[in-house]
């Protein structure tokens, strides 16, 4: 047994699109928000969910270079194609594929999770380069995978690619869910990941109508979920790799380690980078930035070391140089931010 951090836990190595997450190296490219399943447990948040929208982290897409961008400003070596169902979207998606491994070359990793039993499909995927796909088996059939379309799309995709099974483990699904993994691994696919069911804005009627509660008052993850994602695997001698995610593995550990990495490459001279990955500076608010702004020069401050900020209307500067000067009719904080596209914002303090 490997055990991970935050409670996740695995019975074999890794899958290889895993161990690029647990080191925050992939990006997540989030190809559309549309999807043909109606999964009560959906966390997507209301501004993807159904949406013909796409992300590259927190990134909005327009186009291809942004991706790209987000890509290098990661130091990504590869990326997990999500949704809604990337496969809804196969024209654009193999686009992204073919796009990716062509500027980034083969060694660039790529997974995808789709809830389409489609070996067209997994065909159009496998041609463009795809190394990994992760199929998102209905809760209806865990206990029932055999002559189900999922059993022939699982046998014809695992001689094309690496082949797994992606789900979160429902606190009341015991015996389905380790009839799932047997039947799963009979077929001989490569690995079947488990992860911890979460409460969201939008899935959190759903789940209560279901009986389902948090395991704690800071926690958004289920009551069970983790325990019996745990027993599953701690109790079974499975020859497949069973691998369980935990909830705060993706926070504390996957997003944590990406943010890293974005921070060493967009952080500013002013700016410090946290333990955590998060950017700290000073900002300096009033009425009259120009006015502040011709102070500041005048107080022959290196230039690198503050700016104008156009989109937020204020100044940002050094916090080592904030705390020692005055800035009379202005107020003065301290801030920290996510280094991500969206910036963030996590904590001010006056100063």
């Amino acid at each position: 047994m490997i055990e991970l951090e935050k409670g996740s836990l695995s019975n074999r190595d890794l899958p290889d699109g895993c161990k690029l997450c647990r080191e925050g190296a992939k990006l997540v490219l989030f190809a559309t928000g549309l999807c043909n399943f109606k999964c009560f447990y959906c966390p997507l948040s209301a501004g993807k969910k159904n949406r013909d929208v796409i992300y590259a982290d927190e990134r909005p897409i327009f186009n291809d270079m942004d991706i790209l961008e987000e890509a290098i400003l990661i130091d990504s070596k590869g990326a997990g194609i999500t949704g809604g169902d990337p496969l809804n979207v196969i024209d654009r998606t193999v686009h992204y594929i073919k796009f990716l491994k062509e500027y980034f070359g083969d060694r660039y990793h790529i997974h995808l999770y789709t809830a389409t039993p489609s070996t067209d499909r997994v065909k159009l995927l496998s041609d463009a380069g795809l190394d990994e796909i992760r199929f998102h088996v209905p809760v209806r059939l865990w206990g029932r995978l055999k002559g189900s379309k999922y059993e022939e799309v699982l046998k014809f995709s695992k001689n094309l690619m690496k082949t797994g099974i992606e789900i979160p483990v429902l606190p009341d699904q015991k015996e389905n869910l380790i009839k799932l993994i047997d039947d799963a691994q009979g077929i001989g696919i490569d690995f079947i990941n488990l992860n911890e069911l979460e409460f969201s804005e939008t899935n959190y009627e759903s789940l209560r109508l279901h009986h389902y509660r948090t395991k704690s008052y800071i926690s958004s993850g289920v009551f069970g979920s983790q325990s019996l994602a745990r027993k599953i695997i701690l109790d079974n001698d499975f020859s497949v790799t069973v691998h369980y995610c935990s909830a705060a593995f993706k926070d504390a550990v996957q997003l944590r380690n990406r943010i890293k990495r974005r921070a060493r490459n967009v952080a500013k001279k002013y700016e410090v980078i946290t333990k955590d990955g998060t950017l700290l500076f000073g900002i300096i608010e009033c009425n009259d930035l120009e006015s502040a702004m011709e102070n500041l020069e005048s107080m022959d401050i290196p230039n690198d070391l503050f700016e104008y900020d156009e989109e937020k209307h204020r100044i940002k500067i050094a916090p080592w140089i904030l705390e020692k000067i005055d800035m009379p009719g202005c107020r003065k904080y301290e801030v920290e931010e996510y280094p991500t596209y969206d910036r963030l914002e996590v904590e001010r303090t006056p100063l």
